[in-house]
């Protein structure tokens, strides 16, 4: 194993023996983040709330916050009153701010969904929405699966999906879009970072995003959510905007149904978020053969190096 690969592991703490199912309940799209009160996950509408919460002391052991709406409203004009839809949240802190960005179905594009952020003084919430959203592109599909980055020199991003499957599209481009400090406001505009091949199905989608050692990481799924073909790959580049290339049988797919879990087989394994260079969180068939049973919160222990991401 190379050093870099040790010292990772080593500092990420004991090692999990598999990839663990933690939460066995209907919890997709997990995004994870360590506070001062914990670790915190966050997931897409489910169990009776707009936005789910978790929380964690150790990480180790999960509860689910029954009944916490991280998101309950009111939201925007922009949004669909009667069924937002909020898909995919993801949270970061900034000093003693926690911000959410998160999609929604927007009631005045053509029921696509767009991506669009909420500020919150409370890592529960409630989130606060902002009046406009980041991005849209309804003519190619709608926005989700926002995930919120801050670079070694404070530059802050957000990287998300154009959803160009739901019109039948060929392209699913992940989108890097430049804030500015304030994690709130654009910077310039979007810019294609990565698309879909034939090797990927329909569709890529669900990006998370590291940087170790100067080369950033970035985690996506492929395939269709609701099958056993969906998958965790990641891709890496120099930069942050690219070019990413894709990592290749057999470094990747880095997840895929049939890889052994905590309580046998995983099985549409997809939707990772990296808590930090040793540890990631991701969903997966809680009955590990199809989405009947919902999808649950499994993590991981990982290691990073020399372009590669292991599971350890």
């Amino acid at each position: 194993m190379p050093s870099q690969l040790v010292t990772l592991l080593l500092a990420a703490g004991p090692a999990l023996a598999l990839p663990t199912h933690v939460l066995n309940t209907d919890f997709p799209d997990p995004a994870v983040l360590q506070t001062d009160q914990g670790y915190y996950a966050f997931a897409t509408q489910g169990n009776g709330v707009r936005v789910q919460v978790a929380r964690s002391d150790d990480f180790t052991t999960w509860s689910l916050l029954e009944g916490t709406d991280a998101m309950p409203g009111p939201f925007p004009e922009w949004v669909n009153q009667d069924d937002p839809q909020i898909w995919a949240p993801d949270v970061i802190q900034r000093d003693d701010t926690f911000i959410m960005y998160y999609s929604a179905i927007s009631g005045t594009n053509g029921n696509r969904h767009c991506v669009a952020a909420a500020t919150s003084s409370s890592i529960e919430g409630p989130y606060t929405p902002e009046a406009d959203p980041i991005a849209c592109h309804t003519d190619q599909g709608g926005a989700i699966d926002p995930m919120g980055f801050q670079d070694e020199d404070g530059t802050r991003y957000v990287v998300y999906k154009v959803d160009g499957n739901s019109l039948g599209l060929d392209s699913t481009p992940l989108m890097l879009q430049k804030l500015q400090g304030d994690g709130l406001g654009l910077d310039g505009d979007p810019v294609p970072i990565l698309d879909r091949d034939d090797e990927d199905g329909p569709l890529i989608e669900a990006p998370s995003l590291l940087k170790v050692d100067g080369t950033y990481y970035l985690m996506f799924s492929s395939n269709m959510y609701d099958s056993l073909n969906y998958d965790v790959s990641y891709a890496t580049a120099p930069a942050v905007a690219g070019p990413y290339t894709k990592a290749k049988d057999p470094d990747a797919p880095l997840l895929v149904s049939g890889d052994a879990g905590s309580d046998g087989n995983l099985g549409g394994p997809g939707g990772a978020d990296f808590l930090d260079a040793g540890r990631i969180v991701f969903h997966a068939f809680n009955n590990g053969q199809d989405i009947g049973s919902g999808r649950g919160m499994w993590i991981a222990d990982i290691a990073i190096g020399d372009g590669k991401i292991t599971i350890v």
